[in-house]
This record gives structure tokens, sequence and C-alpha cells, in this order.
């Protein structure tokens, strides 16, 4: 199953359907690009009138001297996949491109790591700072925020790994998703606001499936994980 934020590599196929079906020259131009690169394109959340079995995937192209990202959408069959991945952990990304991360993350990127695996746990990375280790291009920017995925195996664990993202966005622009078992994925900011400081069960929060939008209260989602357990990964 292709899940929100995996990678997926397209065969020929893929891509000469996707470029017939591509809305203007400079999408066909782009994808032509991305094609002779071998890079990847990043699975969607389902669209409301994708067809049974459809993947819905796009690419994010760098972002224009105005900071904004145009984004390519696709629909794909399964057999136009030629690969797929699970998103890059961060631990990888801290040990193989620090370097080409900017200067100021440095440090707080390599605390922020050696914390999250004190405490077993291991995070994954989506948005800008995915897509520039995935194709090398110039993604980042001064005001991007680093998106994470925080796969907890327990409520303990949640309880930990929330805490530690909380402390280091103090020093770095954290942003990202706390994913549930099953894919159902919250803000970690917007849980700990209503899940950690309102402290209600019956709170409710806004949840991304694979294929819709909804409102969940912080006890569901909570109850679906055990009261202790070791590392989950998002790869």
């Amino acid at each position: 199953m292709h899940e929100r934020h995996h990678l997926i590599w397209l065969n020929e196929a893929g891509w000469q359907r996707a470029q017939e079906r591509a809305a203007d020259a400079r999408q066909r131009e782009a994808m032509e690009h991305w094609r002779r690169n071998r890079w990847p394109v990043v699975v969607w959340r389902v669209d409301a009138d994708a067809a049974p079995g459809e993947i819905c995937a796009g690419i994010a192209l760098p972002p224009d001297a105005q900071g904004n990202k145009p984004r390519i959408a696709l629909r794909l069959q399964a057999s136009e996949v030629a690969a797929s991945r699970a998103p890059f952990l961060l631990r990888d990304i801290a040990a193989a491109r620090l370097a080409s991360l900017p200067p100021a993350w440095h440090a707080p990127m390599a605390q922020l790591q050696q914390d999250m695996a004190r405490a077993g746990i291991a995070l994954a990375v989506f948005g800008s700072l995915a897509w520039q280790v995935a194709t090398g291009q110039p993604y980042l920017r001064g005001s991007s925020d680093i998106d994470l995925l925080f796969e907890p195996a327990s409520r303990e664990q949640l309880a930990q790994g929330v805490r530690l993202l909380a402390y280091h966005a103090m020093f770095l622009p954290l942003d990202g998703e706390i994913v549930f078992p099953g894919g159902a994925a919250v803000s970690w900011k917007e849980w700990r606001q209503v899940a950690v400081k309102g402290g209600d069960p019956d709170n409710k929060v806004l949840v991304k499936t694979p294929d819709a939008v909804r409102l969940e209260r912080v006890g569901a989602l909570a109850a679906v994980l055990p009261q202790q357990g070791g590392e989950r990964c998002a790869a």
C-alpha cells in the first residue's frame, strides 16, 4: 500500500501517461526533467473523485523568487510504479546530508537527533527537507519549516516525543504530524495544545487519513496505542 508521504518512482509507461495528461507545456517540461533525473514523486491523500485503486501523488517544484512551490498533481496506476519507499529518516539525513542544510540548523539538528535516539524515537521527514534530500535541488529557505513524522509506539512514547518536539521547537522551525496506527495523522502542535494542555479526552483534533479529513476525539486516538512500547519508525 502506498501511504501518504511515501516516495514512488514511475516507470516509463507511468511518465508517458503523466505527461500526456499534463495541464500545459510547463508541466510536461517539469515531468520530463523529473523523469531524466529519476527523481521520485510523493504520495498525497486520495482525492474524492479518484477511481478505485488509483494512486494520488504529485511533484512540488523548487520555490520561486516569492517562495511559492508550484505543485503538479498526478493520478497513477499501480502498474506504473517501478519502486517505492517510506519517507527518509531524520537520523539518516543528519548523518549524510547535514552539510547541505542551513548552517544555523547543524548543532540543533544534531541535538534533536541525539535526544530522540536516546528516547528510542525514529523521526521521518517530509516537505521541503525531504524534497531537497530526494532531488538535491534548493528547496530550503530561511523561512522553511522542518516537517517531521512521528509514529509513537505507545502512549508513553507519544507523551515523551511531544515534549521533546516542543522543547526543540524553541531552537528549530519544527512542524509536522503524529501518525497513529492505521494512518490517522494529527499536527503535533495541535495535539500538544488540545490533548496535552487541554487534558480532556473528549476534546477533538483535526485528523488526516489516507482518504479523508475529519475531527476525532483525542481519547479515541490515544486508545489505539499500548501504554508502553519500544521504538517505532516511519520507515
